[in-house]
């Protein structure tokens, strides 16, 4: 039986209205092989997480420019969690001082990506740390 693709999920949580990094990033993804569902704009955790869920994500990247990334990785860490799919990795990028990045990691993000990390390099993590589930 072939392996199947590996899954992310790329979501823009809250009221930040700026996905063109989330874009990008989704359409480096999708061109590196991977199969990726885009969100959109404005997704609550709950909508985020539903959606990796229902679409048997193995990841979920998230995209913040908000300020608000403490409490969105938390929240959707902890409805995977909840939901019994703390399996699904979750690594994301945005605005995020680097203060804040250990403690982020610390609760469970994989990986962060500030801005003007090349898209190679966000590649190169999901296919060095996500595996695809069977």
């Amino acid at each position: 039986m072939a392996e199947r693709s590996i899954r992310v999920v790329v979501a823009k949580p809250g009221l930040d209205g700026h996905d063109r990094g989330a874009k990008i990033v989704a359409r480096a993804l999708r061109d590196a092989g991977f199969e990726v569902i885009y969100t959109g704009l404005h997704q609550t955790p709950e909508q985020i997480v539903a959606t990796a869920v229902q679409e048997d994500a193995d990841a979920i990247g998230l995209s913040v420019l908000s300020g608000a990334h403490n409490y969105l990785f938390k929240r959707v860490l902890d409805l995977l969690a909840e939901q019994g799919a703390g399996d699904i990795a979750v690594f994301g990028g945005g605005i995020i001082p680097p203060e804040d990045i250990a403690a982020l990691k610390a609760m469970g993000v994989k990986e962060l990506f500030t801005p003007g990390t090349s898209t190679q390099d966000i590649v190169r993590f999901v296919r060095e740390h996500i595996r695809a589930a069977v």
